[in-house]
């Protein structure tokens, strides 16, 4: 039995033990505490521990597999250093992430070039830096595309258990080729000896939990594999694996996907006779979100309201996705209360948060820390209200880094230039 058992009010006044699925070991309450007083609120702070471990983790659970970073959850010249060093390949949908992967030393050869809608800046960086292979996601783009391995985008009408706005392996959506289009760009690559044909690739969404959906996605690919006409030496499932944000939602398999997929290429390539190719998976959230803790400073409470000094300008997925977290004061525990967490900006959706449990005499000052903020808030922040993104601050050993610094005033002026 233990002491706050034994004792209910002194159970009462201990904070809560955080849950580890959510919560890296190396960013404890005094790190984030110490990191606030530092770099100041809000933060964002990240456990490059944490992401080397999920980096290893996806080449173990997939021997054999090539393991491609989506660098859109979260790019900066750190941890794509970090996932080069770790031997992973990389992700990249523009000409500016294609520029940090560059200023990273990321090798262009282990690069994939992604987007839906390449702009004439993306075909240039492309060109001048010779990427690996280039996603091509509509006909069209081979029209401006010389000397490269491409792969085409297919949307392979599988529904994925995630939310609409995040389901891309779907008809009706803006992304990858249907069979018309596939075919279409199959017939202009056999005219085009300049351009080598590597294989195809889909994504069916982001934040899927459930393996069966990748294996049915996996097993219709093999089906377009075989109508093929062109031998497809690279077969690219995309990422979009799940990562649980509170307690009561679930971890992903990747051991269980890892065999089912395997299985189920095997025995489909077998049934259609055709050669297996090598296959490709881009993680991104499964990579850095976990590793990801977003430090806040309480600056009123009103009613049930407890109000901090970020928002929605450095977390948009709320507003986007209704996102759902699991936040908790640093060094405090008490009996709690539901409350909803809401930012400062002038938004009546700009809420972080709702029906979390923090204790009853929570107040300005306090420090409020939400986890698995990795993935998608550096890379969607805002300057809403003119407010300034966050600082990165990394953290390993118990030391920390500064990977990107706060914005200030004058960045926020620089550009306005009239």
């Amino acid at each position: 039995m233990t002491l706050s058992e034994l004792l209910p009010s002194l159970g009462a006044s201990l904070p809560a033990t955080p849950d580890p699925r959510l919560w890296p070991a190396a960013l404890s309450d005094e790190v984030l505490v110490r990191i606030a007083a530092t770099f100041g609120t809000p933060t964002y702070v990240l456990s490059e521990d944490d992401v080397r471990a999920q980096c290893r983790r996806f080449r173990a659970a997939l021997p054999g597999v090539e393991v491609a970073y989506a660098s859109k959850a979260l790019t900066c010249r750190a941890v794509l250093r970090w996932v080069r060093e770790e031997g992973l390949s990389l992700d990249v949908c523009s000409a500016g992430e294609l520029a940090v992967a560059r200023a990273a030393g990321f090798p262009a050869e282990r690069v994939l070039f992604h987007g839906n809608a390449k702009t004439p800046e993306d075909f240039k960086a492309i060109r001048s830096c010779g990427v690996g292979r280039v996603v091509v996601d509509s006909p069209d783009e081979l029209d401006h595309l010389t000397d490269q391995r491409v792969l085409l985008r297919v949307t392979p009408d599988v529904a994925a258990d995630t939310h609409p706005a995040l389901a891309t392996g779907v008809s009706g959506q803006k992304f990858g080729m249907d069979e018309a289009d596939l075919a279409s760009a199959v017939r202009r690559l056999a005219g085009r000896p300049d351009l080598a044909f590597a294989g195809l690739h889909c994504h069916i969404g982001s934040q899927v939990r459930h393996v069966a959906t990748f294996e049915r996605a996996a097993r219709r690919m093999v089906e377009v594999v075989a109508r093929c006409p062109l031998p497809v030496a690279e077969l690219d499932l995309g990422g979009g694996f799940g990562v649980p944000y509170t307690p009561e939602e679930p971890d992903f398999d990747l051991t269980g996907y890892a065999d089912r997929i395997t299985r189920a290429l095997h025995y489909e390539c077998a049934r259609h006779r055709v050669r297996p190719p090598r296959v490709v998976v881009e993680p991104g959230r499964a990579i850095v979100a976990r590793a990801g803790v977003t430090v806040y400073r309480v600056t009123s409470v009103k009613h049930s309201f407890v109000a901090v000094d970020g928002g929605m300008s450095d977390n948009a997925r709320p507003a986007l996705y209704q996102a759902r977290y699991a936040p908790r004061l640093l060094r405090r525990g008490g009996r709690t209360r539901r409350v909803t967490v809401v930012g400062r900006h002038c938004e009546a959706g700009d809420v972080l948060a709702r029906d979390v449990p923090l204790p009853g005499d929570v107040h300005p000052g306090d420090l409020l820390a939400v986890p698995v903020t990795g993935a998608y808030h550096h890379s969607l922040a805002s300057n809403y209200n003119q407010v300034g993104r966050p600082a990165l601050v990394g953290v390993r050993d118990g030391a920390t880094s500064l990977l990107v610094r706060a914005e200030a005033e004058d960045d926020l002026l620089r550009r306005d230039v009239g």
